[in-house]
């Protein structure tokens, strides 16, 4: 019994390991396309890398919007109650500014993307890979890598990033209805807090998680749709696995990125 799972956790724990290598792999071929394949007669394509950067981003405004007005509201409130006990409930525009920018935007954020553009790419490569479309790409010359992966990976560095620029003043704009409406806190003075408390590390720290996460969901998406095998289901297994690893990494990551910050600023 012992010697049973001792394998089975031995055999996952080298399945993983082949994961992670597999995705580094990826990682690099797609780093040297993107910044030496120009040199070598295989251009970005710009065109539709901006066109990927629409689609992630009109999949997941909605209810990234959504998502972010309604966290800045709760912020607000769950805020305030404490705040209340401790007679600073002139901070509460502060710390919903503070927890937004350096933190829930760009997590949040990444993972809706994650659910509605990483799910997407994966599928649509996994099954371009059941169809034999990517070896017929191989086939007739056309590198996989270049024509497919770098332009999703580019776009969804412009776009998380984008997105969570725009979560971060949602997320305010929702905070300033619970401060106005519920809290009695002025439009003035809750503005005012808002832009005293904020500075410019608060902003590109949660821009720079952001594009950290944007790398991780593209990879992860491309890397899980091209190496789909089977029919239908290995394209549902690659799109479920897509999501879950990449929140999984997003929050590693977003450990890691937070841990550099702390050291830097300390």
């Amino acid at each position: 019994m012992f010697a049973d799972a001792l394998g089975r956790t031995g055999a996952l724990l080298l399945d993983r390991l082949a994961e992670t290598g597999r995705l580094w792999s990826l990682a690099l071929i797609a780093g040297r396309q993107t910044l030496v394949g120009p040199f070598r007669g295989t251009p970005v394509r710009v065109g539709e890398a901006c066109r990927q950067v629409i689609r992630s981003g009109n999949q997941s405004l909605p209810l990234v919007s959504l998502i972010a007005a309604l966290i800045g509201g709760i912020l607000a409130l769950q805020s305030a109650y404490q705040l209340r006990q401790l007679g600073a409930e002139n901070l509460v525009a502060d710390l919903v500014a503070i927890s937004v920018t350096r933190e829930l935007a760009p997590l949040m954020t990444a993972i809706l993307v994650a659910g509605r553009a990483g799910s997407a790419i994966a599928a649509e490569l996994g099954t371009m890979k059941v169809s034999e479309e990517i070896d017929a790409l191989t086939v007739i010359g056309v590198d996989p890598i270049s024509y497919l992966v770098v332009p999703r990976i580019l776009g969804l560095l412009i776009a998380v990033p984008c997105l969570t620029l725009f979560a971060d003043l949602i997320a305010v704009v929702g905070g300033l209805l619970v401060g106005v409406l519920v809290l009695d806190i002025g439009i003035g003075t809750y503005m005012a807090d808002t832009v005293a408390s904020l500075v410019m590390e608060d902003l590109w720290g949660g821009v720079l998680k952001a594009f950290v996460f944007g790398g991780i969901i593209g990879l992860v998406a491309c890397q899980q749709g091209l190496s789909t095998r089977g029919g239908a289901q290995a394209v549902g297994r690659s799109t479920t696995t897509t999501v879950v690893r990449s929140i999984v990494l997003i929050i590693a990551a977003d450990l890691f990125v937070t841990a550099l910050l702390y050291v830097r600023n300390a």
